[in-house]
């Protein structure tokens, strides 16, 4: 980890158990179109419109403390290196704090020297700290069906 690896985090009165639950809930936070599970150690597959698809693997999954992926393949119809995230790996550290957990995302490898910095940083800000904290606070997330949700995503799909 370099201290230039995207990170965002928040704290939400939550169980760790409960934060670990909804981060392997893919589909409740991030994205419906998602192929596979995200919930075991294995392979999924994320896609949005004609801009973005991923192949990911889940890495490890320690109930109330951890997940982790590593992107085995990447394409971004918007950058000129269509691979960027290729090789990266996404932690999410689950932490109790007093009054609840503490959820950090890190995207090992997505600096701002990338290409798609600012449009992912924007998409994970969305779906991180407001989707997936929605999901902890009310039960219900605002994942991706499609349509765009990111000012980034609104621009890209035109």
């Amino acid at each position: 980890m370099t201290d230039r690896d995207f990170t965002t985090a928040f704290t939400v009165p939550n169980a760790p158990e409960e934060v670990f639950a909804a981060v392997t809930n893919v589909r409740g936070w991030w994205s419906e179109d998602i192929r596979g599970r995200t919930d075991a150690l294995g392979e999924f597959d994320y896609r949005y419109q004609d801009l973005h698809r991923a192949r990911i693997r889940v890495t490890e999954l320690v109930p109330g403390r951890k997940v982790a992926w590593h992107v085995l393949e990447n394409w971004f119809s918007f950058t000129r290196d269509q691979a960027e995230w290729t090789g990266t790996d996404v932690v999410f550290d689950i932490a109790p704090v007093p009054g609840g957990t503490e959820l950090r995302l890190t995207h090992h490898g997505l600096t701002p020297d990338d290409e798609c910095f600012e449009v992912c940083s924007d998409g994970w800000g969305t779906y991180v700290n407001g989707s997936l904290r929605d999901l902890l606070l009310t039960g219900r997330g605002r994942p991706n069906t499609g349509a765009p949700i990111t000012g980034s995503e609104r621009v890209l799909a035109g």
